[in-house]
């Protein structure tokens, strides 16, 4: 072969050959992020000290907590720092959920796949329902649903709703254009998709929640007073959606159709996270206001501290009594 032969050869080969080995270095980056990746958002345990995980959805709420725990030590995750230690003797890991059901749900499973999570306890406020309770009050719900899980239905006739022939689970009764439907899950006992409206609270823990006594709760704090002691209330129902709620006709209209003795934005979320692997869990909410069902302005701003401190204390008399 001639040198220009040869010179030809080459520079019709340097194409497919520079293609072929760009392709051959780019493979190998792809391989190395996707390690990165997997390294970075991996399941591997922090620790695997068998824990409770105690969860509050925003800083005032785990305020008090923080002060109790000894012996803590910081975790960072995707942003969300988890504090270990022992609350009344007991290993735990203390996080913020953050405020609403995404962010309650990403983040309740966050702390399943990093830590040894025996059970999940969540303290925090909460909007009344139940008109027989009050501002301060403590409610620990049997179970909890999802009560802004719905069907937007068709204005077929003046003020009247329908749901599509093919929705046939938005039986319960509807406000306005509203109808509540059940969320499809699946779990690790049951595999299939399955259709529920209640996530039940652990019957165990609901057992100790009831034997608690002689928490001294709050009426006063920041210069305010409630006009009357606050109490304990263990059973009954809880909703959670993702909306702040103030609003009388829409408090009126939940508790008459889910018998709710409290609402708020993120425990069903945790309650189905916990259901779908198999987790007890149980929550703890004082109430801050009255989900518009009070007099004047929603009183939140005005008693939420009392509310986050007196549900911290009941959950705290919980994990002592807790074996």
């Amino acid at each position: 072969m001639t040198m220009t032969n040869t010179s030809s050869l080459l520079q019709r080969l340097r194409g497919p050959v520079l293609a072929a080995a760009l392709g051959l270095v780019l493979t190998g980056c792809v391989g190395v992020y996707k390690s990165d990746v997997v390294s970075i958002n991996s399941s591997t345990r922090l620790d695997d000290t068998p824990r409770l995980a105690v969860i509050s959805a925003f800083e005032p709420e785990l305020k008090l907590l923080l002060t109790r725990l000894q012996g803590p030590r910081k975790h960072s995750v995707n942003g969300v720092e988890f504090t270990t230690g022992t609350l009344e003797g007991k290993p735990v890991v203390l996080f913020l959920s953050g405020i609403s059901m995404t962010n309650a749900t990403m983040n309740t499973q966050l702390v399943l796949n990093r830590f040894r999570i025996t059970g999940i306890v969540f303290s925090g406020i909460a909007g009344g329902v139940n008109p027989s309770l009050h501002v301060g009050d403590v409610t620990v719900p049997a179970q909890w649903g999802q009560y802004l899980e719905v069907l937007m239905a068709r204005e077929t006739a003046p003020g009247k709703y329908s749901a599509p022939p093919f929705i046939t689970d938005a039986t319960l009764p509807n406000f306005g254009m509203n109808f509540p439907r059940p969320v499809e899950v699946r779990s690790a006992a049951r595999p299939g998709i399955e259709r529920k409206f209640w996530f039940a609270a652990d019957p165990k823990m609901l057992e100790v929640a009831r034997s608690i006594r002689n928490v001294e709760l709050a009426n006063c704090g920041a210069g305010k007073c409630l006009p009357r002691k606050p109490q304990l209330v263990v059973g009954g129902n809880g909703v959670s959606g993702q909306a702040f709620m103030d609003n009388k006709a829409y408090r009126e209209y939940t508790y008459k159709t889910f018998q709710a003795n409290v609402l708020d934005m993120e425990t069903a979320a945790v309650g189905m996270v916990a259901y779908s692997n198999g987790v007890p869990y149980i929550a703890f909410r004082s109430l801050s206001d009255l989900a518009g069902g009070g007099d004047g302005e929603n009183e939140m701003g005005t008693f939420m501290s009392i509310a986050a401190d007196n549900s911290a204390k009941v959950m705290l008399a919980f994990l002592a009594a807790w074996k």
